[in-house]
């Protein structure tokens, strides 16, 4: 059994037959809560078991995040002023599903929207009755609730959303583009082989469509239909001239994917021929840095006007017993990047620990630094070799140590002759001094930063004929050398 299917035996699977890998976590879990590098980093996972995560930054400054809780029981929200904040934001609880009857059976995948100045949730719900299967019976519903003060006034259900065929559907997604308010689901079409495609089609309210709905995709390339064949959980995202709606694809285990589909920011939307599918996932599971199952994304923005990628995962591939009831979906995220052709680089999920950075010399602007072979160079390379965790430091409190997401363990270390590596920790004091650094302001560029050797004078992180290399910058050339923005 699997989220995306219907058979009898799914009811009388049980929450308990989770099996050994964790029960629900408090609000207060503090796993997204870190300080590194001097400063207040979000750390992965940024909210233990919280899958299907919306987070979106409101006109109010705050983040607001809504997802599906293990036990498939409830709606619920949190705000915080970061996104790190999220981790241990109050989580309240706006609605709970019925003991019986209409969506009495499992609850998932909400989204928040605020549509003409009110807030309304969108959420499946299947139902609770004699049926085996009755759980399964999925339709998407809408909350209504307050004006102004999300966490303000009651909720009630609006109704259902009235969808062509009464079929399973889910995972509705709202955005305004060109003006015109659409809604993006999953349905399982009559006629069509498939758990679920997408669909598109401008919203008239926030029940009822305004014309009738185009099929945007129906999964049928291999990493589509892997355990199940599922197009699901659309997110939209419009940049650089372009509008991408990315999704979810295959079973809910390891193989489960992002897919995408792109249109120009001008083309009629409503044309399934304006879309193009990417014939590869763009975002999979990765062995090397412990994520599995990476799907059902969000977009947001950092404090800086960044994107990010909000995501969820598992921090392991096999699972006991049905992957639907394993709660260790964690809500993940970080930052998304773009290619020179303006299209989205989501390069591998990043792993535990801090959301990384990448670091551009002020003296060679559009270049980063990445490693290869144990070397740090300074030029281009696949997306996640570029991407460095920012730790505390070794060689302790004020210090900062470099971690390459791709060698998860290793850190920049300074050799005697100045040379820059990528060593694995021995414990030794040696090898924490030589691979901590104490970050400053930039040498020449205010919104930069610097990375000052340990125990050495006037000793900086510099790149020196596309090396890293520590030394002691004596010339404005030199000092730009030794200052890195952050993206």
């Amino acid at each position: 059994m699997s989220r995306r299917t219907f058979v009898a035996a799914a009811a009388a699977t049980t929450l308990a037959a989770c099996g050994g890998r964790g029960s629900s976590t408090s609000a207060g879990d503090k796993a997204g809560e870190g300080s590194a590098a001097g400063g207040f980093a979000p750390l992965n996972p940024l909210v233990k078991q919280r899958a299907d995560a919306q987070i979106f930054r409101h006109t109010d400054g705050n983040y607001y995040m809504t997802a599906s809780v293990p036990e498939y029981d409830r709606l619920i929200l949190r705000r915080a002023p970061t996104l790190a904040g999220l981790s241990t934001a109050e989580e309240v609880v706006i609605w709970r599903r019925p003991t019986e009857g209409k969506m009495g059976g499992h609850i998932w995948a909400p989204e928040l929207h605020e549509i003409d100045g009110r807030w309304y949730m969108y959420f499946a719900a299947g139902n609770a009755g004699q049926r085996p299967g009755d759980v399964f019976e999925i339709r998407t519903y809408v909350l209504q609730g307050p004006s102004g003060d999300v966490f303000k006034g009651e909720w009630s259900v609006l109704g259902q959303l009235e969808t062509p065929w009464d079929s399973f559907n889910l995972d509705s997604t709202v955005f305004v583009h060109n003006g015109v308010r659409y809604i993006c689901w999953a349905q399982r079409e009559p006629g069509i082989d498939t758990n679920s495609n997408l669909y598109l089609a401008p919203l008239k309210t926030p029940t009822t469509l305004g014309a009738a709905p185009v099929r945007l995709t129906v999964p049928t390339l291999p990493w589509e239909i892997q355990g199940f064949k599922v197009a699901e959980a659309p997110a939209f995202l419009a940049r650089n001239g372009k509008v991408f709606l990315t999704y979810s694809a295959s079973a809910t285990d390891s193989r489960y994917c992002l897919g995408l589909l792109t249109a120009d920011e001008d083309a009629d939307l409503m044309s399934a021929e304006s879309w193009t599918k990417s014939p590869e996932p763009v975002f999979v599971t990765s062995e090397l840095t412990g994520v599995y199952g990476p799907g059902h994304n969000s977009f947001t923005v950092d404090e800086q006007g960044r994107d990010v990628l909000i995501y969820h995962g598992r921090d392991y591939k096999d699972i006991v017993g049905d992957p639907l009831y394993d709660p260790n979906r964690h809500t993940r995220m970080q930052r998304l990047y773009y290619r020179p052709d303006g299209t989205p680089d989501f390069g591998i999920p990043v792993g535990n620990g801090e959301v990384p950075d990448r670091f551009t010399p002020a003296s060679q602007p559009g270049v980063y630094l990445r490693h290869e072979d144990g070397k740090v160079l300074a030029g281009e390379g696949p997306l996640p070799d570029t991407q460095f965790r920012q730790k505390p430091g070794l060689a302790g409190e004020g210090t900062v140590s470099l971690e390459p997401v791709t060698a998860p363990g290793r850190f920049l270390r300074r050799l005697e002759t100045g040379e820059v590596v990528i060593a694995e920790n021995d414990g030794t004091a040696t090898f924490a001094e030589q691979a901590s650094f104490r970050r400053t302001a930039g040498l020449t560029e205010a919104s930069g930063v610097s990375f000052a050797a340990v125990e050495l004078a006037n000793a900086y992180l510099r790149v020196v004929d596309g090396r890293l290399q520590v030394g002691a910058p004596a010339s404005d050339a030199e000092r730009a050398a030794a200052t890195f923005l952050i993206s």
